[in-house]
């Protein structure tokens, strides 16, 4: 009788999962048609070509930073978090948080459907308060087009929010035959080259980022990918901008203060 109780049960839970699954695909099928991979923006610095004719002539300046980190004893405890800092000095200058529990469960391919929702709060808030700091550009810790269906977090939190987005990843995604043994390969056989980056190109033919020592002595690379209305080039010029170790700074300061902030929070909840 136990197993006879239980099919019905998985089958259903399995059925529930495929149907949640089915939904996302499409919403994220709809959102890839107004993917913009190419530089879109109305400012300018030294990275990027002078502004055409309808843009107005505006420096880049502030560069956003957003994470989530998860908690050890709750796993579905959370803290958003949103960062924005001087691209010139590479100092905070806005930090914003967000505790709570995330109901949308994790689905390999679907993190942006448990995520986007709570970093994009953090940033309209922001954006209602007209703060003189709101992001030109945004770096998110998350892939771009290097995801398994080519629209990772970068770029779905990229078009919701209609900001610039940069995906950093910290590990490959083994899409297109991809593997990070090649990249590895690759990497050692550029060591004594001025470039410090690799195209990550797919057995399609298809460049879907690149693989970058962000250091002089990094071991480990990070995978940069285009998000949203930002050409790869220019995501790679902004990223170098903005390294002072392994990850970007914007992504660095988003993860350690996220994790301090969640920190602080449990403590708190625990006296």
């Amino acid at each position: 009788m136990e197993s006879i109780s239980h099919a019905p049960a998985e089958s259903s839970s399995s059925s529930a999962s495929s149907t949640q699954h089915k939904i996302w695909m499409e919403a994220q099928d709809e959102l890839k048609q107004k993917l913009i991979a190419q530089d879109d923006f109305p400012w300018r610095s030294a990275t990027t070509a002078p502004p055409t004719s309808d843009q107005e002539e505006k420096a880049l300046k502030y560069v956003g930073g957003v994470d989530i980190s998860y908690s050890k004893e709750l796993p579905s405890m959370a803290c958003g978090t949103l960062v924005v800092l001087d691209i010139h000095s590479l100092q905070v200058v806005y930090e914003d948080y967000s505790v709570l529990t995330l109901s949308v469960p994790y689905g390999p391919g679907f993190l942006a459907f448990r995520e986007a929702p709570v970093l994009l709060e953090l940033l309209e808030k922001m954006k209602a308060g007209a703060n003189l700091f709101y992001p030109q550009l945004l770096m998110v810790d998350g892939n771009g087009i290097l995801h398994p269906r080519g629209f990772g977090l970068a770029c779905h939190l990229g078009i919701l929010a209609n900001l610039p987005t940069i995906g950093i990843g910290k590990n490959l995604h083994h899409v297109d035959g991809l593997t990070l043994s090649g990249v590895r390969q690759l990497l050692k056989a550029k060591e004594d080259c001025a470039e410090d980056f690799i195209n990550l190109t797919g057995r399609s033919g298809h460049i879907w980022g690149v693989a970058m020592r962000s250091t002089d002595g990094s071991v480990k690379p990070i995978f940069i990918s285009i998000g949203h209305r930002i050409s790869l080039d220019t995501a790679i010029k902004i990223v170098k901008l903005t390294c002072k170790y392994r990850v970007p700074e914007p992504i660095r300061q988003a993860d350690i203060r996220s994790r301090e902030y969640l920190r602080k929070h449990q403590a708190m909840i625990n006296k």
